[in-house]
């Protein structure tokens, strides 16, 4: 294996997959129609083809001046080819140069100086020339035409900032360019890019229908989550049967996550497999896998759909929460300030609440548009005071009731705004409102278990406990690691008011691992003990519920209770005091003494 020193310039077509996805024959013809006409300047310029990229291509020089100088004239060429197109037709290159010391292995070059060429080319604008700061400095006034500082920028498994220097050809329109640049959207479409390749079927051909028709479901599921956007079938069918890494893959389309799978049958059971990959260093984030009988083809399609959007939907909130910001500029976003407080949220402890709760603030504060923001700060708001982590007051219930009116009003189409709101509406008794809330959100995205399991709180609190115990469950079975929902919770009390204690203390202490300071689980788990006549356990729970909140009585937990049946009340009334938790709190005052009548 031979080391050298090199100049190597990377490129590819902005907008490719998008190309291909309306013309894929006259895409091609006219993207090797353009290679042909540039492969002279690169010759000229004493460069060589490492290999073609799909939709690009490698090209190493021995000299940093000769490769910006025939990147330029490539470019030029370009502008002049696309000048008298239709914009659908235009096709333009981005380009990345770098330079230092590769390894040569029968004629392909490798090495970090690759891949940082690699990583400018997707920095670079539409028709322009993306120089590290390294190779222009060598470069230095013999360059024909001027380069912009574009300032340092941080890549992917690149340690050190890279300082980039631009270059556009005269008359590039700035506006449209910006226009398109994510960076200059409005922070809540500046969201991770999702595409869903199509599962491969592994049986005879004629069950292709069923692979292609949970592809197709499983995008539109996708789709319906207003958290990050994603991409059509036309995006991703393109790739179908073809043997090309989800990296590049990746790359044509732009996305930040791909999701892949399989479709297997065996006499009358299927099985489906799928996976969550972060194609720029292929790790893979989640995977599952499905057995289910056939039986109802389209019934099974549909339960298959919903569990796979509900897990690998959550998958991308952690994934994405965990991600460094995107932006090169120092400069926290709106949104990068939302991503860190989802960070500490996900955490799970008092500290990191209060963390998220001030970043979430910030964000707002920053974009007062940023629907979501609000209805995270209205959720975790209310979840501290369920936690015992912060004091329930008027003024805290009303903030978060105008977030998360607000946050429908900002995104009408977010199922997730209206969770909420049907969640704090039922909260305060408003029965007729969470429910038609609640519906809403079902209704805007049927295949997310939170919607389902909000309309199940919503039945609980209008004392519909049965139907509340069926939908509250299969959100909790679905959907468990999202910790915006406490479902358990939940479930303890409504199995309680059905008289089922055994299930009750079961869900109450499934919510108590998760959180051991939980003020309704403790106090219903205390409750549910006592129907139960474990006399010694109940009285146990109630000394721990009292250690952790002192000040705990029945009558002023229950001022906070709005169910519409006022048995229910009675019912978990009548557990707590079973359980020896106090009524309420004597305060004893001394009297002044008496005066001694006059004589």
């Amino acid at each position: 294996m031979e080391r050298r020193l090199a100049a190597i310039v990377c490129a590819d077509v902005a907008g490719y997959s998008r190309m291909m996805g309306a013309d894929e024959a006259g895409t091609h013809a006219t993207f090797k129609a353009h290679r042909t006409a540039i492969y002279p300047i690169i010759l000229n310029h004493g460069g060589r083809l490492v290999k073609n990229t799909g939709d690009g291509f490698l090209l190493e020089f021995p000299s940093i001046v000769g490769a910006i100088e025939a990147a330029v004239a490539m470019q030029m060429m370009m502008a002049e080819r696309n000048h008298h197109l239709p914009t659908d037709r235009v096709m333009q290159f981005r380009m990345g140069i770098h330079m230092g010391d590769v390894m040569a292995d029968e004629d392909e070059v490798f090495g970090d100086d690759v891949n940082i060429a690699v990583r400018l080319e997707s920095v670079a604008a539409p028709g322009g020339v993306a120089v590290s700061g390294k190779a222009y400095g060598e470069a230095g006034k013999r360059l024909s035409v001027p380069f912009i500082d574009a300032g340092p920028h941080r890549f992917k498994n690149i340690e050190e900032p890279v300082s980039v220097w631009s270059w556009e050809p005269e008359g590039a329109d700035h506006r449209s360019r910006e226009a398109r640049d994510p960076a200059n959207l409005p922070a809540q479409y500046r969201t991770a890019i999702v595409g869903v390749l199509p599962f491969a079927n592994l049986s005879e051909s004629a069950d292709e229908y069923f692979s292609d028709g949970l592809t197709e479901d499983l995008i539109h599921a996708l789709s319906l989550q207003s958290f990050y956007r994603v991409l059509s079938r036309n995006s991703t069918f393109s790739f179908k049967g073809k043997n090309l890494s989800t990296r590049l893959i990746a790359r044509e389309i732009d996305a930040s996550y791909l999701i892949q799978g399989s479709v297997r049958r065996a006499g009358s059971k299927i099985r489906v497999t799928a996976e969550l990959i972060a194609p720029e260093n292929g790790e893979q984030l989640w995977t599952g896998r499905y057995d289910r009988d056939m039986g109802d083809l389209f019934a099974m399609q549909d339960e298959i759909t919903t569990s796979l959007s509900a897990a690998i939907a959550a998958e991308i909130y952690r994934a994405e929460a965990s991600a460094p910001p995107r932006p090169s500029s120092n400069d926290l976003t709106a949104w990068d300030r939302f991503l860190k407080g989802l960070s500490y949220y996900y955490l799970q402890t008092k500290a990191d609440f209060e963390t998220s709760i001030g970043l979430f603030r910030e964000a707002i504060a920053l974009d007062p548009t940023l629907s979501i923001a609000r209805a995270y700060l209205a959720t975790i708001m209310m979840q501290s005071i369920q936690f015992g982590w912060i004091k329930s007051t008027r003024e805290l219930w009303t903030t978060a009731m105008d977030l998360a009116e607000s946050s429908v009003r900002l995104d009408p189409r977010s199922s997730f705004a209206f969770q909420i709101v049907a969640y704090l509406h039922a909260l305060e008794g408003h029965h007729e409102v969470s429910m038609d809330a609640a519906n809403r959100a079902v209704g805007l995205n049927p295949y997310d278990m939170g919607a389902r399991g909000v309309l199940g709180f919503c039945y609980f609190y209008a004392g519909d406990h049965r139907q509340a115990i069926e939908l509250i469950s299969m959100a909790a079975q679905r959907g468990n690691s999202d910790p915006r929902y406490q479902w358990a919770g939940v479930n303890a009390f409504a199995h309680y008011l059905v008289g089922q204690y055994d299930a009750s203390l079961s869900w109450a202490r499934e919510q108590l691992y998760l959180n051991p300071n939980h003020l309704q689980a403790l106090a219903i788990r205390a409750a549910a003990l006592a129907q139960l006549g474990r006399a010694e356990e109940a009285t146990n729970a109630t000394e721990v519920l009292l250690h952790n909140y002192p000040s705990f009585t029945v009558e002023r937990h229950l001022s906070n209770f709005h169910w519409k049946r006022p048995d229910d009340i009675a019912h978990y009334r009548d557990g707590l005091l079973k359980a020896g938790v106090p009524s309420t709190r004597l305060t004893l005052v001394e009297s002044a003494p008496k005066l001694a009548a006059d004589s």
